[in-house]
């Protein structure tokens, strides 16, 4: 029977996180699997439920935290230079780590290998061996400088490349030629993130769900939120949950803006959740706020399964999502004003929130489901497979 190893850099569970746990649903049914996680966490209690085999390698803690978003907030040589200063210090970790890192997928004898971040795709160029090695991308590579150099010099390791996008796909092929690259978008579970009717007596409540990091848009979250009427809840679900260092804003700061904006009473801060269901249903309308192209929207999608009204950022992979005004409403990146006026249409026309609501859970159930993604990941697979066969 095949083996199929995934290898997550992290132990939390954030979005791509629970695409690598759709990924494992998927491929189980077809195919041994390990799960190697290079960090603890949550994901590994999530996988061991599933009855997956799992084995954690911790990265050294220096190497966990090391990442090219530190470029974006200091000044770029400065930044540059801590990284080297930074790479040279945990040399002799990494040299340590890789030897366990081959022992390991030695032992465990796979027949491909499944790589769900950036960081473990460099770590299997340089300790996979000669298995097939498939990469998850699941961001824009092009807007980090450093890693996307790192993967160029690396891409001959890779058998096959998964973009979560059309998007992602045209940004990986264009930073790092001659690789083959499939589109398979993210599912969710459509049966789990399914409608549930609020009390319509309830206040009226806008929530954005996102990690802390910087570009998730919180603070245009509550600039727009500033803008409306004052019965209006907002929440703002999520936290800190990567260890790269400067990549994340803090709930401290975030206070801090919406005390400065007058709204402080008005905006609940829920911790993250690693089942966020409970939280789309106590809502009327979804935010998705990023700053920055996204290359998915795990969220949009989630959201749009639960049969919420969403309101996107529209850019990136987000674009590929939904239907702007049929399943939901697109606003310019960044601009909180257009955010308060989408917000405010659906709070006034009732009919229109309703109707997206409707049209929202019908493109989930057809655009996002497990089938779907469970065939597309295996037909990558088989392919691989295929083509390492003798003719």
């Amino acid at each position: 029977m095949r083996h199929v190893v995934f290898v997550n850099p992290v132990g939390v569970i954030g979005g791509a996180e629970r695409v690598l746990l759709a990924a494992v649903d998927a491929v189980r049914t077809h195919a041994h699997v390990t799960v190697l996680l290079l960090g603890a966490g949550p994901l590994e209690a999530a996988l061991r439920e599933r009855g997956v085999a799992v084995r954690v390698l911790l990265l050294p803690p220096a190497l966990s935290g090391w990442g090219d978003s530190q470029l974006r907030n200091r000044g770029r040589l400065r930044a540059l230079v801590r990284l080297a200063i930074t790479a040279i210090a945990v040399s002799p970790h990494i040299v340590k780590f890789l030897r366990q890192f081959r022992t390991i997928l030695r032992e465990l004898q796979p027949t491909l290998v499944h790589s769900n971040g950036a960081k473990s795709h460099l770590l299997l160029a340089l300790g996979g061996g000669k298995v097939p090695i498939v990469w998850h991308v699941h961001d824009f590579y092009s807007e980090r400088p450093l890693m996307a150099k790192l993967l160029r010099n690396v891409r001959k390791s890779v058998a096959h490349i998964v973009a979560i996008s059309d998007a992602v796909k045209r940004d990986v092929e264009a930073i790092l030629p001659g690789v083959d690259a499939t589109t398979v978008r993210n599912c969710v579970d459509t049966q789990h993130f399914s409608p549930l009717e609020r009390d319509g007596n309830l206040p009226f409540r806008v929530g954005l769900v996102a990690t802390y990091a910087n570009w998730k848009g919180h603070r245009v979250f509550l600039d727009a939120l500033a803008q409306l009427p004052s019965f209006v809840q907002g929440h703002i679900v999520g936290g800190p949950i990567y260890a790269t260092a400067g990549s994340q804003v803090t709930r401290e700061e975030l206070q801090a803006h919406a005390d400065a904006l007058g709204i402080a009473g008005r905006v609940a801060f829920l911790p993250f959740q690693a089942d966020p269901v409970s939280v789309y249903r106590m809502l009327d309308v979804v935010v998705h706020a990023s700053t920055r192209p996204e290359p998915f929207g795990l969220t949009i999608a989630e959201a749009m399964s639960c049969g919420r009204a969403v309101v996107v950022a529209a850019a990136g992979g987000a674009v590929e999502l939904f239907t702007d005004g049929v399943d939901a409403i697109g606003y310019p990146p960044g601009d909180a004003a257009s955010l308060a006026n989408a917000i405010a249409r659906i709070l006034d026309e009732e009919p229109l929130r309703k109707r997206l609501e409707a049209n929202a859970r019908s493109t989930a159930m057809r655009t996002f489901s497990p089938e779907r993604f469970g065939n597309e990941l295996r037909e990558v697979y088989e392919r691989i497979f295929n083509e390492k066969s003798p003719r």
